[in-house]
């Protein structure tokens, strides 16, 4: 049985994370859970779950949270402090980090110290601090499972394979609820609009994210820090079905692909219950109800924030901890509605070029470029 913790248990990833628990008890003992602010969710969970850790980050909270819960029970954590040790609990054979956005950094970090093994969803750990991280695993013995669906797909074929014989990775992206739309009617988009995705349910900052199509181009830096290939070998496919997940080619011209209905609690329960693969409740795939499968190159001029990631990655240093600030603040200033949605990659291009590039960034460095995006933006929209 191995202890979990989840960071980010009210999101939509913790969520299901709990669905593959509660499908597979005798499999998992919940130690911890956290929320960024929503405490009936936090508070319903704790319950049903009895975890031995319960943290809300927003303080203003902790007095509700300390109320409903029996503290002879449960440990009430609060704050940054409270997710940070929360993060480095060691009790915990995997921490689940579900949480959105930079945020997620600094704890994937702390679990690496504590030499806790990382379900990885948050992909923006890899993204500002690839290398740092990187460089930490080995000499902590950890390893780094990916939640992303792409990322476990990739994974996912690699299995029993040499990392010689790599050719290339193929992250399948389904294109969004725009992949049709003209360019010209971009101006036009609107969040209720950019929040319909055609195929997964997700949070609402992801599923922008996956609208500008800057979510493929976070994934692609995050393959880069996750599997031994260089970014020029790593393409981007557009999969409008969502059936294919991802696919590695090999040497010899052979392709491996990993296929399945498109549900997130597949890649989680293989994070968590990896080197293991055992039954799910999620919906099997019928090949024959597929009937086709279709494949497209992007359109980088449609959606610019695919080729900002891989001029960023190319680049290397600050820009990735530029490019990753600055996506977080402008996907949070459309959702209320304070900017336009062609205002999200145009925004981000002009912070990238303003910014003094560091070349060999350090946890001192991501924190200062992340204070000087933040100050930048707010400066350019007058916020």
């Amino acid at each position: 049985m191995k202890n979990i913790t989840i960071l980010g248990s009210t999101g939509s990833i913790g969520v299901q994370a709990l669905n593959v628990i509660d499908t597979h008890q005798d499999k998992f003992n919940l130690i911890g859970i956290s929320a960024n602010q929503n405490i009936d969710l936090l508070i319903k969970q704790a319950k049903l779950y009895n975890p031995k850790y319960v943290c809300i980050v927003d303080e203003s909270y902790k007095k509700e949270l300390c109320n409903s819960l029996d503290l002879g029970r449960y440990k009430v954590l609060s704050g940054r402090s409270g997710l940070l040790e929360l993060a480095s609990i060691n009790d915990a054979d995997v921490m689940l980090n579900a949480l959105v956005g930079a945020s997620g950094m600094e704890p994937t970090i702390h679990s690496i110290n504590s030499g806790i093994d990382i379900a990885l969803s948050n992909k923006e750990s890899l993204v500002m601090a690839g290398e740092i991280i990187n460089s930490r695993l080995d000499s902590m013995g950890v390893k780094i499972y990916p939640v992303d669906s792409e990322h476990s797909a990739i994974w996912q074929c690699l299995v029993g394979e040499k990392n010689k014989q790599i050719n290339k990775i193929i992250l399948t992206g389904s294109g969004g609820p725009f992949r049709t739309k003209k360019i010209s009617e971009f101006n036009m988009i609107n969040k209720e609009q950019a929040l319909k995705h055609p195929n997964w349910s997700m949070g609402n900052k992801i599923t922008i994210d996956s609208s500008t199509m800057m979510n493929k181009g976070l994934e692609l830096i995050e393959a880069y820090w996750l599997f031994p290939i260089n970014f020029d070998k790593i393409d981007i496919v557009i999969h409008p079905e969502s059936i294919i997940h991802s696919m590695v080619e090999f040497v010899d011209g052979s392709v491996k692909a990993q296929l399945g209905v498109p549900s997130m609690e597949i890649p989680i329960q293989y994070a968590l219950t990896y080197p293991d693969r055992i039954i799910s409740n999620c919906e099997k795939l019928d090949l024959t109800k597929v009937k086709s499968l279709n494949f497209e190159k992007p359109d980088l001029e449609k959606f610019k924030c695919i080729d900002l990631a891989y001029k960023s990655i190319k680049k290397g240093g600050s820009f990735p901890v530029v490019l990753n600030v600055a996506n977080d603040m402008l996907v949070d200033y459309f959702l209320n509605d304070k900017i336009q949605f062609l205002d999200i990659p145009n925004i981000i291009e002009g912070t990238l070029a303003a910014h003094d590039f560091i070349k060999d960034i350090t946890l001192d460095d991501i924190n200062y470029l992340t204070g000087w995006t933040q100050r930048y933006i707010q400066e350019e929209i007058h916020d």
